[in-house]
């Protein structure tokens, strides 16, 4: 089955044509201004490409409806269109996908693959928030993690490259890119994760803030007047990278840094510190660990992030060759010679992971009612 991908955010859409054989036949990327998308535009993503037998939709979030992919319909986009505020950079631009792909393929069939899907089987000491029972069973508040296709294509890659059974590893996947995520995979599945109820949680990303103690937050709706959509702007498209150094671009910081700029300095050590700290917090939810991945835009291109990070995870068995480090690119074993725990270099294939969800929901035997 030819799955024609729609992988949609706030700025750009990415449209991949996979073939059974997980060979991305077409790729193309095209900038979308704040989430708008029109049927010009995906007609002219999916000109010329051949034998399209379904339509995958990567979607951030699921929310507490939907803890797994599920076609698309009506019920769907609308029970979407409620959350947008789960998600506010990504969930307009996949909803602006979806709608624009119904206009121009109205009888295709269509999959909403959700990115928190491969986190709904955590345990539950790892997705439940301690607090009021009224905020978990009426509001759903729990942490559903993300970037799920990513952290599930890199576990499953790097068993591959390691020529062992995804089902006998553990392995630490760092997605680093605008966004950024890390999860503990143990036997392929999701143990723990580092964002929760929304995408703003763990890590320092490009303009998103990470982890920030809910006092401060609303100590300054208290103090200084912050309505809800200052502090979102804020937490959301203003923090950061961009908070912290001017530029939420890391090749643009390690320029910086090279020119001896303090706050660029700050910016990249902050980000390090979060980002050491965490990974070894997924190696503890695991009890171990046989491998860790780089992957994403950043994790991919910026071999001084991985160096910084991995020199404080010595204590895990983890060191890196500087040479492999600076001079390869994915797909590849970074490891320093004599490294108890491998550490790999993986590109992202979110479009292969969101292709065979497609198959799986399209394929699934139609399940019985009671009555039958």
């Amino acid at each position: 089955m030819r799955v024609l991908v729609l992988n949609a955010g706030s700025s750009s859409l990415k449209v991949s044509l996979v073939d059974d054989d997980d060979r991305t036949l077409v790729d193309r990327e095209f900038e979308v201004a704040e989430g708008r998308l029109d049927e010009t535009q995906l007609a002219a993503a999916v000109r010329g490409m051949e034998g399209i037998e379904a339509i995958g939709h990567r979607v951030v979030h699921g929310g507490p409806r939907y803890p797994a992919s599920v076609r698309i319909d009506g019920e769907v986009i609308g029970y979407l269109v409620t959350i947008t505020d789960l998600a506010p950079l990504h969930l307009p631009g996949a909803l602006a996908g979806i709608g624009a792909a119904r206009e121009l393929l109205p009888r295709m069939p269509a999959v909403a693959c959700f990115d928190t899907a491969f986190h709904s089987r955590m345990p539950a000491a790892a997705s439940t928030y301690a607090v009021p029972d009224e905020w978990r069973d009426r509001y759903g508040i729990k942490r559903y993690g993300f970037h799920g296709f990513s952290h599930a294509y890199a576990s499953r890659r790097a068993a591959e490259m390691l020529d062992r059974s995804p089902h006998e590893l553990k392995v630490v996947t760092c997605h680093l890119g605008a966004g950024a995520s890390l999860a503990a995979v143990r036997g392929g599945r999701s143990m723990d994760t580092t964002m929760g109820f929304t995408p703003l949680e763990g890590l320092v990303m490009a303009t998103r803030s990470g982890t920030v103690d809910t006092g401060a937050v609303l100590y300054l709706a208290r103090h200084a007047g912050y309505s809800e959509s200052d502090i979102t702007e804020a937490l959301d498209r203003k923090g950061g990278l961009l908070a912290l150094a001017g530029t939420p671009d890391m090749r643009e910081i390690l320029r910086r840094i090279a020119d001896g700029d303090d706050r660029a300095e700050l910016a990249f050590d902050v980000y390090v510190h979060r980002l050491r700290a965490l990974i070894a917090s997924m190696a503890a939810a695991m009890n171990g660990l046989d491998a860790l991945v780089f992957t994403g835009g950043v994790g991919e291109n910026a071999p001084p992030v991985r160096a910084a990070a991995v020199a404080g995870l010595r204590f895990l068995g983890v060191e890196i060759g500087p040479t492999l480090n600076a001079s390869m690119g994915p797909d590849n074993d970074i490891s320093a010679p004599g490294a108890r725990v491998p550490t790999l270099v993986i590109k992202a294939r979110e479009d292969v992971e969101v292709a065979r969800e497609v198959r799986r929901v399209l394929t699934a035997p139609p399940k019985k009612t009671p009555a039958e």
